[in-house]
């Protein structure tokens, strides 16, 4: 198996959140294991004030949010940052949807709205719409009652409650999940008491997917171990399985009885077709088998800041469904208590009206399609520079970010350089790409691939 152990189960779920808590510590204390802690006065005490809290060492940089932290301090005008996952327009500005515009101030016109608190498991039609979204309307689970959504705070809220659920409720406690994948997946699971293994998905010689050691991979995991998948537009790397590739890994998963746990973060944004995207969870909800699905409202409905998302629990029967519902609200009560009700009525708004919906469908075609094209000029400049390589996987890959295959050093270079700013890792965000920006970025990578080894 090539995994990789980044947290240990224990006796309990508390137990091991706990002793994932003490591993999380224990990385920043070592750093200062050379100073001592004393006991610090809190008030009163007289000569220098020491703080309690003196010990403490300055973290790092999220690696992904600390790329835009270096491009803020930048100050040439030339700076270009491709690190942050949110969509900008050709002008390179964020962009708030015209529908959601509309949806919103629909909302503020209606004078019967309150602020009252929502249920621990959040808006009622957003959960039900939600659901439809992601699996159908005309989806067996749903009509059969045998789903259950809670609302939850956007992608990264709703598997973290997926992942705190599992560690209390499920008898495998091991999850395996892409590598690589985003860099928060790690945390979530492994500070929820989980313990995290890698199972191989891109192959760095052809900038595709390693479908044969994925395979092998799942093959060798233990029976009713935990799958992340990415649903659709794998990030960081924007490969996924095709059709014919996503129905072996169901047969393989369901053989071997793991457990799929979904994340949708793009569902429409990676082909601009909302059931397209849709097709790999559905593939497995179709079978009857069980999975959960995390989705986020930021990317394909532009709603960023307001942390709209959702889980959805796949069951055998209705009645699981229920009794799988009154655990989650468990999870959620002394987590955030219940979710804010502003941004999921607004996707509430747009999903129910069909009008609203069939503009948010252009409008989220028209933002897939920019993205598309950024790839294709994109391509189009280094192959009429004569940038050695073959970089065809620019426009094989799908979704927002593109996995460039340059190195920690081309990265650097380009930083320097050209006030190029990107994950260390090559990974670059289509949708911060303008045509205005893509000769740009065009020079720095052919002069990174010709100049930096």
């Amino acid at each position: 198996m090539h995994g990789v152990n980044v947290s240990q189960s224990s006796s309990s779920p508390a137990d091991r959140r706990l002793s994932a808590l003490v591993r999380h510590l224990e990385g920043s204390s070592m750093d200062s294991a050379n100073h001592s802690i004393a006991a610090a006065p809190t008030s009163g005490s007289t000569g220098a004030r020491i703080s309690v809290f003196d010990h403490v060492v300055r973290a790092p940089e999220d690696p992904i949010l600390g790329v835009t932290v270096a491009y803020n301090k930048d100050p040439s005008p030339a700076k270009l940052n491709l690190g942050v996952g949110a969509y900008r327009t050709e002008e390179g500005k964020p962009l708030v949807l015209n529908v959601v515009r509309r949806a919103e101030q629909m909302l503020v016109n209606d004078s019967s709205r309150v602020k009252e608190y929502l249920p621990i498991v959040g808006l009622a039609d957003f959960n039900k719409l939600s659901a439809k979204l992601i699996l159908g309307a005309d989806s067996p689970a749903i009509q059969e009652n045998r789903v259950t959504t809670v609302q939850c705070l956007s992608g990264t809220g709703s598997l973290r409650v997926g992942a705190e659920f599992l560690a209390r409720h499920y008898h495998q406690h091991t999850i395996y999940i892409p590598l690589p994948t985003w860099g928060n997946h790690t945390k979530v699971f492994g500070l929820a008491g989980l313990s995290v293994k890698t199972y191989r998905y891109y192959d760095p010689a052809t900038r595709g997917l390693n479908f044969e050691g994925l395979l092998e991979d799942l093959r060798s995991a233990p029976s009713g171990a935990i799958v992340l998948l990415h649903a659709c537009a794998h990030n960081p790397t924007g490969v996924d399985p095709t059709t014919h590739q996503w129905e072996q890994i169901r047969q393989l998963m369901r053989s071997k009885a793991l457990l799929p746990f979904f994340d949708s973060a793009y569902q429409g944004f990676a082909s601009g077709n909302l059931d397209a995207d849709a097709e790999s969870v559905r593939m497995f909800v179709r079978d009857g088998g069980e999975c959960l699905v995390a989705q986020s409202f930021a990317k394909n409905m532009g709603l960023y800041g307001e942390r709209v998302g959702a889980l959805s629990i796949v069951c055998r029967t209705a009645d699981v469904a229920g009794r799988v519902e009154s655990q989650l609200k468990l999870v959620i009560r002394p987590m955030y208590s219940n979710p804010p009700i502003h941004g999921a009525s607004i996707v509430s708004t747009i999903l129910k009206d069909r009008t609203m919906f069939q503009e948010w469908t252009i409008e989220l075609k028209a933002m897939a399609d920019r993205i598309i094209s950024m790839r294709q000029q994109l391509f189009d400049a280094l192959r009429g520079r004569g940038t050695p390589g073959d970089w065809s996987h620019i426009i094989k890959q799908i979704g927002m970010f593109t996995f460039t295959g340059l190195n920690s050093e081309q990265v650097a270079f380009m930083r320097n350089e050209y006030h190029i700013y990107m994950t260390s890792d090559g990974r670059i965000s289509m949708a911060g790409l303008s045509s205005r920006t893509v000769p740009h970025l065009a020079d720095a990578i052919h002069a990174a691939v010709t100049r930096v080894a």
